[in-house]
């Protein structure tokens, strides 16, 4: 039985990752009319910057949308590294995400005009 021998894995503990996607339109979308496409701010949970991509990109096509692009900007501990100034309202959107293992959209800016 070689499952025995195998050593159990280590499981690797879920992070929180600021992610910014771009989106274009798509029919029912649920973007403004006359809106060219967006930009969603996320807060998503995976064991690396990857999965979090992977499981938001999953998400918002689930909801509808058309991610074109994601853009990281790491974990809570790297952003601050970076000197970023991150309030409580962003910190407790980023606890839930971890909480619920999820993917948080904060915010949500449609874009206008050629593009």
């Amino acid at each position: 039985m070689a499952d025995e021998a195998e050593a159990p894995r280590e499981k690797r503990p879920q992070r929180v990752f600021t992610l910014l996607v771009e989106v274009g339109r798509k029919q029912g979308d649920g973007l403004p009319d006359g809106a060219t496409g967006g930009a969603l701010l996320c807060y998503a949970s995976g064991i690396d910057e990857a999965e979090a991509v992977r499981e938001t990109v999953a998400v918002l096509k689930e909801a509808g949308l058309s991610p074109l692009d994601v853009s990281g900007y790491g974990t809570l501990e790297e952003r601050l590294a970076e000197g970023h100034d991150i309030d409580a309202d962003e910190r407790a959107l980023m606890d839930r995400a971890l909480a619920e293992n999820a993917v948080i959209v904060a915010q949500m800016t449609p874009f206008y005009g050629e593009g």
